[in-house]
């Protein structure tokens, strides 16, 4: 008779607490995420609120992602921009960037103006201007650039590297991480320019992970039973023969 296969045994045990182990994360990866995408539904369900109120929240511990806040941006309208190349409803086209330093606030925030599709040449005037503009904006944390991605070129950008705009716009002072996007036009004179905040963007897969993982687990452990089977079966006739030439010699 076969020894009992202790190696076979540990490997495929450690394996087992590994993919079990993979697949509980992944169930507690799914209870985060949808936390998450709660969390973002009920804070883009919120009105808009003045920037100092959201600060102030901020500031206890409550986040600013998907909020929309009441501000105003002095010379908004007529502010330098830089063009960020992307796609809005399957269009080309380009966002305008701007740089923006609230009424009351020592910070810097960039304002996404809105999207412009590539066959609209117009754009806003560039002007040194006081004349306020009230924004209602939504802010979002800009994504940070891909290692892959081109470089600026003659004042367009083809990545949100917020850092490279708030040089490329020459602002000085606290910059705040956050892209705002006007919710409100700002250059109402353009009628091609649409003013928006991009859908929320959540991948949820990770039940599908769970189930991969827990499905690997139990394809592994019929794999062991079956191997185990298939050598008891073989030490069945070999142990009935050895019997066999034992009562032969008797």
């Amino acid at each position: 008779m076969k020894r009992f296969p202790w190696i076979l045994t540990v490997l495929t045990a450690a394996a087992l607490v590994l993919l079990i182990g993979l697949g509980v994360w992944q169930v507690e990866r799914l209870k985060w995420k949808e936390g998450l995408i709660a969390a973002a539904d009920a804070a883009g369900a919120q009105p808009p609120a003045p920037l100092e109120t959201l600060l102030a929240g901020a500031e206890k511990g409550a986040g600013l992602e998907f909020r929309k806040a009441l501000m105003t941006c002095r010379g908004l309208a007529t502010a330098p921009f830089v063009e960020l190349q992307t796609i809005h409803d399957g269009a080309p086209g380009v966002r305008l960037i701007s740089a923006c330093r609230p009424e009351g606030q020592v910070f810097t925030l960039l304002i996404d103006r809105g999207f412009l599709p590539d066959a609209v040449t117009a754009r806003p005037a560039v002007a040194p201007s006081t004349l306020p503009v009230v924004l209602i904006g939504e802010f979002r944390t800009a994504p940070r650039p891909g290692a892959l991605s081109p470089p600026p070129r003659d004042g367009r950008f083809f990545a949100r590297d917020t850092a490279a705009m708030a040089r490329a716009l020459n602002v000085s002072g606290p910059l705040r991480p956050e892209v705002v996007y006007a919710l409100t036009a700002t250059n109402p004179e353009i009628d091609a320019m649409v003013v928006s905040a991009p859908p929320a963007a959540f991948s949820n897969n990770h039940f599908g992970y769970a189930l991969t993982w827990f499905g690997l687990a139990i394809a592994l452990v019929g794999f062991y039973v079956a191997l185990l089977r298939r050598r008891t079966k073989k030490d069945i006739p070999q142990a009935a023969a050895h019997r066999v030439r034992g009562d032969r010699k008797e």
